[in-house]
């Protein structure tokens, strides 16, 4: 039961942290998704930081919560292919070639960072209860 309050948890924080990076940055049809492409960027590298610097140790709720619950509902793989869609209905495929690159290249980019930052700095011993 704790891992679904804690997914449930973080799914509520993840997702109005998503809104209000939409509210900030909004998309277009025929616009580059900036804000689509800084939240799975910014969320990229934050799930690399978490596996490497929390994950060893951390009990299966918290994971489930931060990695699941968190992130998942921040970042989002439908909002790229959307952003694809809508870019390729406006015959923008320069674009959206583009989009697609740059998301793929950052977002590898950004776990690869996540995880580097967090291996070096020390691991965080989880007590599980």
């Amino acid at each position: 039961m704790k891992p679904l309050i804690a997914v449930l948890v973080g799914g509520i924080v993840g997702t109005g942290l998503r809104l209000l990076a939409d509210t900030l940055i909004p998309n277009t049809e025929t616009g580059f998704p900036f804000g689509t492409l800084l939240v799975n960027v910014l969320g990229s590298f934050a799930l690399g930081l978490l596996v490497a610097r929390f994950w060893s140790g951390t009990p299966p709720w918290l994971k489930a919560g931060l990695g699941t619950g968190l992130i998942g509902s921040f970042t989002t793989f439908s909002a790229v292919m959307v952003s694809l869609v809508a870019h390729g209905a406006h015959e923008l495929w320069l674009l959206a070639v583009v989009y697609f690159v740059i998301t793929l290249v950052l977002g590898f980019a950004a776990a690869a960072i996540g995880l580097r930052v967090g291996r070096v700095t020390t691991p965080i011993d989880w007590v599980d209860e």
